[in-house]
């Protein structure tokens, strides 16, 4: 009996989220804040505790304006409002970071709040004429920071043809293996995949068993994925921004969904 115990407690931490849940340090870390960060909105997606996560990352500094709408997501998800970055989220400017225009969206929605609508319309005007999103202004689109923009809009309202563009863009990526890949010509991996899942999602789209079945694909014995057919790098990173694509919860990520 306690052998078949063992083997049950073995295989149920062999899932992502288990996986993901024996990464966690004594300080309830996962490593540095910003893995910490994604470790804990993973976790929040897949409906598992993260009560010692919230309590590190309320501790945590950060200076850039990505960290800081990064860190400010992850507590409003874990259910600990982030009183003391609101005020940072909301004095924020657009600039060439468009991630960081993103990211704010994304963050003050999921506290709660609406979504300045300088900010909505300076990510609307950062869309390429291929339809996608660069995370720089004037950069080259990529298909993560696409999805990442689809979301962020989304939550704000918007409809019609940017979401469209976005969408048609993204499904430019998509391989015959069934995964995404991060700009055309890369390859899949596993990362691109998700983030696209996010984004099709927010749409109001079907992604596809292609792309799940990609994702089936890359997942370890261990519960963790990997980065691509080829590489394994990074499984931790890899296997938390997995899991809100798994639970199919585009961000930001609500207990109505």
């Amino acid at each position: 009996m306690k052998l078949l115990a063992l083997a049950a407690a073995t295989a149920a931490l062999a899932t992502p989220s288990g996986y993901v849940q024996t990464q966690q340090r004594g300080d309830g870390s996962f490593g540095g804040m910003q893995v910490s960060a994604w470790a804990t909105l993973g976790l929040v997606a897949a409906g598992k505790d993260t009560a010692r996560a919230a309590q590190y990352l309320a501790s945590a500094r950060p200076e850039t304006a990505t960290d800081v709408a990064l860190l400010a997501l992850a507590r409003a998800a874990a259910g600990d409002r982030p009183d003391d970055l609101l005020p940072r989220l909301r004095a924020h400017r657009p600039g060439k970071l468009v991630n960081a225009t993103i990211w704010t969206i994304l963050a003050l929605r999921q506290a709660g709040e609406p979504a300045p609508p300088a900010l909505v319309r300076a990510l609307l005007r950062a869309q390429r004429p291929n339809g996608g999103w660069s995370w720089l202004a004037g950069g080259a689109a990529d298909a993560n920071d696409t999805a990442a923009a689809i979301q962020a809009l989304r939550s704000a309202g918007v409809k019609g043809r940017p979401i469209d563009r976005g969408v048609a863009f993204l499904r430019r990526h998509q391989n015959k293996d069934g995964g995404f890949e991060l700009t055309q010509g890369r390859g899949s991996d596993t990362q691109s995949t998700a983030w696209a899942i996010q984004g099709l999602l927010a749409a109001g789209r079907v992604p596809g068993a292609a792309a799940f079945r990609y994702l089936a694909r890359m997942r370890r014995a261990d519960g963790s994925y990997r980065y691509s057919a080829r590489y394994v790098t990074t499984p931790l990173w890899v296997t938390a921004q997995v899991l809100p694509a798994l639970a199919r919860k585009p961000f930001p990520l609500r207990s109505d969904r």
